[in-house]
């Protein structure tokens, strides 16, 4: 090391080369320089759902799809904005009469608007959709988290359960259920998805939870004191609702095309209730002679089914680490 001159005021101390002084220095240089390669601009790094988002943001499947359900739901909640009429308004005189002006999609058999009545046919489709998939999501998740967490015989028993209502099938359940219920409401239609429906998303949620709590940070949380609810709230649901949301939003257009399917034949929604799936049921026998009694309902309910099954297929692409 060179000699210092305490009578030299220009002196200045200089590291030796190498050694650990040289490298917390490039250390330093490194980190002012600019973030840590794969954090944000304040050098945190991003969590699963910032990720995800930023993924989805740049995914024109999934704005497309958004943009198709955020206009569903707005005239699903407020008909009028597009729609003037009432779909129970109408006139025999004009049945089966095609597109006139104010009345672009013409009128079914009973002289209706076919437009207003498929404007308005979103409102129970929608509402259907989104109430079944809620209540299977939240009884799916809750039976399925718990038998995952506990295992042993919560776990067969809730296995079993589930087992059980695996083996009715769809359409012969609704007939059979459905058919005793005078109300052609859409609340019982609900409750028979969500009966239906919980076991399927219990068996997604049960291997997301088995999974995440043989995870170390759940591990430390339990040799640290948490009690069970608090690893079950606070460490293994967040990191375990991933699949949930995928499956929910897949099965929520799934659940909008049962709905029709169980007003088209009779068990579902009934009148006066407007429905989609009635509104096919009607035009069927009339196909060849007003085909665009058909045309509109059906194309508006395979529009949103397509629309959520692409939702959920983008959300799928974004949460899922090993799709990247």
């Amino acid at each position: 090391m060179p000699e210092l001159d305490p009578s030299d005021p220009n002196a200045t101390i200089t590291p030796a080369g190498g050694g650990a002084m040289s490298l917390a220095t490039s250390d330093a240089e490194t980190l002012e320089g600019g973030p840590i390669p794969g954090g944000t601009a304040s050098g945190k790094a991003r969590s699963l759902w910032s990720d995800a988002w930023h993924d989805l943001r740049r995914n024109p499947v999934f704005i497309v799809s958004a943009l198709v359900i955020v206009f569903l739901v707005l005239i699903a909640v407020w008909p009028g904005l597009i729609a003037s009429g009432n779909p129970l308004s109408c006139d025999l005189s004009k049945a089966q009469e095609g597109s006139q002006p104010g009345h672009p999609f013409g009128y079914d058999a009973q002289g209706c608007d076919v437009y207003t009545r498929t404007v308005y046919g979103a409102r129970a489709s929608i509402a259907v959709g989104v109430c079944a998939t809620t209540g299977a999501a939240l009884l799916g998740s809750v039976f399925g988290g718990l038998a995952g967490f506990f295992g042993g015989w919560w776990d067969g028993l809730l296995s079993r359960l589930a087992d059980i209502f695996f083996g009715i099938p769809i359409i012969l359940g609704g007939l059979v259920f459905l058919s005793m219920v005078t109300s052609g409401s859409v609340w019982p239609v609900v409750g028979f998805i969500v009966l239906l429906g919980w076991p399927q998303i219990s068996r997604i949620a049960r291997g997301a939870v088995v999974g995440a709590k043989q995870h170390d940070y759940v591990q430390a949380a339990r040799a640290l004191g948490a009690g069970n609810s608090r690893l079950l709230l606070r460490h293994i649901a967040p990191n375990a609702v991933a699949p949930v949301i995928v499956v929910a939003t897949i099965a929520l257009g799934t659940y909008i095309a049962l709905e029709a399917t169980l007003s088209f034949i009779g068990v579902g929604l009934k009148p006066p209730t407007v429905s989609w799936g009635i509104d096919i049921s009607n035009a069927s026998n009339q196909i060849r002679n007003a085909p665009h009694m058909l045309l509109w309902p059906a194309g508006a309910l395979s529009i949103t089914v397509l629309a959520f099954i692409m939702l959920g297929d983008a959300v799928r692409d974004a949460l899922d680490p090993k799709l990247r």
